[in-house]
């Protein structure tokens, strides 16, 4: 008997006599090919890797025939992501080689929990029972895991935080015993005046201060 060929749409499949193994070949019509190019120019214009990268496949393997294991090893990819991709152009057509975004995961918070860790967050450590009044990463860490039973990594807390409208911002540390008056005199009188004189004899000035950790961390 001769190969049966069936023709759908813009497809066209062979299959093998009936005493031998199936084998399916798939011809694409020159219309179908033609719109494949074009979906792969248009992916090369948007920068689009991932499409370019599936419509160059769909291009080797339907149009030249490649072979399925030359291209999974060539593309890193898995024999069922390919026969996947192939049934979607098969059923939906060129149109349809596009991705979409699928949402993601789901927040580990709700919307009434990020409001009540905004409360909290305004109300200051000292409130939640911390011992020092900064807040940071580590530490909103643990008052998530505290109040809401979520554990988070560091990095989605800073992530977390910038979403929820609050920035990081390094604290500027004054001791409270000095005396604001004497300290802007020092600024407005004896600091000019020693920057004077130094000029005047072109001397290097020095700071110096006693070695400590930033308590707002480095």
């Amino acid at each position: 008997m001769s190969p049966r060929v069936y023709v759908s749409r813009d497809i066209a499949v062979t299959t093998a006599q009936e005493d031998t193994p199936v084998r399916i070949r798939i011809q694409l019509s020159s219309a179908t090919v033609k719109a494949l190019h074009a979906r792969l120019q248009q992916a090369y214009l948007k920068d689009d890797v991932r499409l370019v990268r599936r419509t160059t496949v769909l291009i080797d393997l339907l149009v030249h025939h490649g072979a399925m294991a030359v291209l999974c090893e060539r593309w890193g990819l898995s024999s069922s992501c390919l026969y996947d991709w192939q049934r979607a152009l098969l059923l939906h057509g060129p149109e349809r080689l596009r991705y979409r975004h699928s949402g993601g995961r789901r927040p580990k918070l709700t919307p009434k929990q990020k409001q009540r860790l905004v409360e909290l967050l305004e109300a200051g450590p000292l409130v939640v029972g911390c011992e020092t009044a900064w807040w940071d990463a580590v530490r909103i860490r643990v008052l998530i895991w505290r109040e809401f039973g979520v554990l988070s990594n560091r990095q989605y807390v800073c992530t977390l935080l910038r979403n929820l409208g609050f920035s990081f911002q390094k604290a500027r540390c004054v001791s409270d015993h000095l005396d604001a008056a004497k300290r802007l005199a020092w600024l407005e009188q004896k600091w000019p005046t020693i920057v004077r004189a130094a000029k005047r004899r072109q001397g290097l000035i020095l700071f110096e201060d006693e070695a400590s950790v930033a308590q707002w961390g480095s």
